[in-house]
């Protein structure tokens, strides 16, 4: 997994924004259906000179559209819509819905990866409470946990918990969304001569995290 992805919640121009983010060297594009923005994330990775295995492709499915056989029908939706035989990562993009809708939306996607359909499997969103469950279910746990973390939102009880079970944490909005305000950033990025954006970047890095930054 590239340790810096490209995010494109909100995108409604996601093809010239991944084409853009792929020149730029990107290899890791992070998508969810609920973004509607599959397809023309799989139109640019296709466009570009890159093969597929050398871009990371990661989508998700909300939990109102998952449970055992809803994971297995969206993970063919978002293959049919990306064009592509498989995903390099599929996320459950949130832990509501109850243990027994996780725990079988869970066991959907460990049998797609067996299947070959997914690379990887994880969640997002997740809390020390619902990735215990999966845990004490005696089943695979995830290979990433998405949330959100930066130096102003460290959530250090899941962190705890997802690096002592090598679990590896993504940090989605790294860059606080644009707002880069605190003095505290500022006074860093003079000291270093960096902008507020690379320190913040580079404390997600150093913690080990993976940042998914957005256009």
């Amino acid at each position: 997994m590239p340790a810096l992805g490209f995010g494109v919640f909100q995108s409604s121009s996601a093809k010239s924004s991944v084409s853009e983010a792929l020149r730029a060297g990107y290899r890791h594009i992070d998508s969810a259906q609920y973004y509607r923005n599959e397809a023309q994330v799989g139109q640019a990775v296709r466009e570009s000179e890159l093969s597929r295995e050398d871009v990371f492709l990661t989508s998700k499915v909300l939990s109102y559209g998952a449970g055992y056989q809803g994971v297995h029908s969206a993970v063919v939706e978002s293959l049919k819509r990306f064009k592509f035989e498989y995903l390099d990562l599929f996320l459950l993009h949130d832990p509501n819905g109850g243990k027994r809708h996780r725990l079988a939306s869970w066991k959907a996607l460990l049998e797609l990866k067996a299947a070959g359909k997914l690379r990887n499997t994880g969640v997002s969103n997740f809390g020390v409470k619902h990735l215990q469950e999966i845990k004490d279910a005696g089943m695979e746990l995830p290979s990433v946990n998405q949330i959100e973390l930066h130096p102003l939102c460290q959530q250090r009880p899941i962190v705890e918990f997802c690096l002592a079970n090598d679990i590896v944490v993504q940090a989605y909005s790294p860059l606080l969304q644009g707002n880069l305000s605190h003095p505290m950033f500022s006074q860093i990025a003079e000291k270093h001569n960096k902008t507020p954006a690379q320190v913040v970047l580079r404390w997600s890095l150093q913690k080990g995290f993976v940042p998914v930054t957005q256009e």
